[in-house]
């Protein structure tokens, strides 16, 4: 796609993930315009061909879609309804994609509101990082109308392989929340095994490159060997951000009246290791 073709971007939440999706936005030709409280966020933009937008209204004025991809509810809320936010200056037929993993119910309520301006949102949460963004390979996972889901496709794909539209507004979300709360068990359920196997003189780094190759491979496994196989390394980083995760899974379990005991309590482990019980 050459430059200047295909929909008006905006994309609000330049950080170790946000940041690389942007650029492959820009890399993959479509108009991008960018947002940021902090200057300095942009400073990697320079010489790309995006704009930079005074507020997020005034991105928004000037996009067709506008992506949002900040840390918890209370931004996403402030960027897309609050003061100066997107809803003030997008323009009916738009649309909203809220990147970001928080509650179902805050993308259902935003959703609602944006419809009453014509607008529409989708929660289109991801999943892998920074490197997988920057290699084009996010999961990408989309709750909201199919034909807006559709139209975002090709925007996501920039970033995103593969893009799974789940269902209705929300239904990303609640797929993340599940995505998330398991991968924590798993680097529960890792440590644990690490653990184990130095008591049974298993030299930890060997059972590593088993478990690579092995039945019992896992992500959270992969991870550990940089870290000294303790989960202490992502306490202050991770942490807060799966207790989030884990209590808004644990409220929509309770509701559903769901059982889910096994997983949660390995989850908990891995909370409690990092110092933030759920």
């Amino acid at each position: 796609m050459t430059a200047g073709q295909g929909p008006r971007v905006g994309f609000i939440g330049l950080g170790s993930q946000g940041g690389p999706m942007a650029r492959r936005i820009a890399e993959a030709g479509f108009p991008l315009t960018l947002w940021a409280r902090r200057p300095e966020a942009l400073a990697p933009f320079a010489g790309t061909g995006a704009r930079t937008a005074a507020s997020a209204a005034d991105l928004a004025a000037g996009s067709d879609l506008a992506c949002v991809c900040v840390v918890d509810d209370a931004g996403v809320e402030q960027v897309v309804a609050g003061p100066g936010g997107l809803l003030e200056g997008m323009r009916p037929g738009g649309t909203i994609a809220v990147h970001s993993t928080v509650h179902p119910d805050t993308c259902r309520r935003l959703a609602e509101t944006a419809a009453a301006r014509g607008v529409a949102l989708v929660d289109a949460p991801v999943s892998g990082g920074g490197p997988a963004a920057e290699a084009g390979r996010l999961l990408v996972m989309i709750g909201g109308d199919e034909d807006v889901a559709e139209r975002c496709r090709p925007v996501f794909q920039a970033y995103g392989d593969p893009v799974v539209h789940l269902g209705p507004v929300g239904s990303g979300q609640r797929a993340k929340l599940v995505n998330n709360l398991l991968f924590a068990a798993n680097l529960a359920v890792a440590e644990s095994a690490f653990a184990l196997a130095r008591s049974i003189d298993v030299d930890p780094a060997e059972l590593s490159v088993v478990l690579a190759n092995g039945s019992g491979a896992s992500f959270g496994a992969s991870l550990l060997p940089g870290m000294e196989f303790s989960l202490a390394a992502l306490a202050e980083h991770a942490g807060p951000l799966l207790q989030k995760d884990a209590r808004i899974v644990a409220e929509l379990a309770e509701a559903a009246g769901a059982d889910a005991a096994t997983v949660f309590g390995a989850a908990d482990a891995a909370l409690e290791a990092m110092g933030r019980a759920r």
